[in-house]
């Protein structure tokens, strides 16, 4: 994932979660999201069908947009509750979230991204704003 993308993840304003199962669809927003070495990091606090869905498909999708800028970032899921990654993500809320309890963590390793802006211009648009912060 090239770094202009994961720098427009992160800041994205608004983001939601699809995964899918036996033919249900579930949709939640997310909203503590990390990137470590190019895999999505998605904190499960209080998931409920987004988990069944994973056990039974590891494929998902995530949208991040704001204004008429997005991208749609579809792979490969893992879902953790303990290990190495999991309390790096642990530690990582404490610091940021203390008063939250993560129940897992769920790592998206992109396979497919598109800009789903009507323009197809994300990257030049998101390129500009962050040079326009910085005049």
């Amino acid at each position: 994932m090239e770094k202009h993308i994961e720098n427009f993840v992160i800041s994205a304003d608004s983001k939601a979660f699809a995964t899918y199962s036996d033919n249900t669809i579930n949709v939640v927003p997310v909203s503590s999201i990390k990137i470590v070495e190019g895999n999505i990091w998605l904190i499960n606090y209080f998931m409920d069908k987004t988990l069944s869905n994973i056990e039974k498909n590891p494929e998902a999708s995530l949208v991040c947009w704001r204004k008429m800028m997005g991208y749609q970032i579809k792979g490969q899921i893992s879902y953790e509750t303990h290990g190495s990654n999991f309390n790096q993500a642990v530690n990582w809320i404490k610091n940021t979230l203390p008063d939250r309890v993560v129940k897992g963590l769920i790592v998206l390793k992109p396979k497919e991204i598109y800009d789903i802006s009507p323009s197809k211009d994300t990257h030049e648009k998101f390129l500009s704003e962050e040079a326009a912060k910085h005049v």
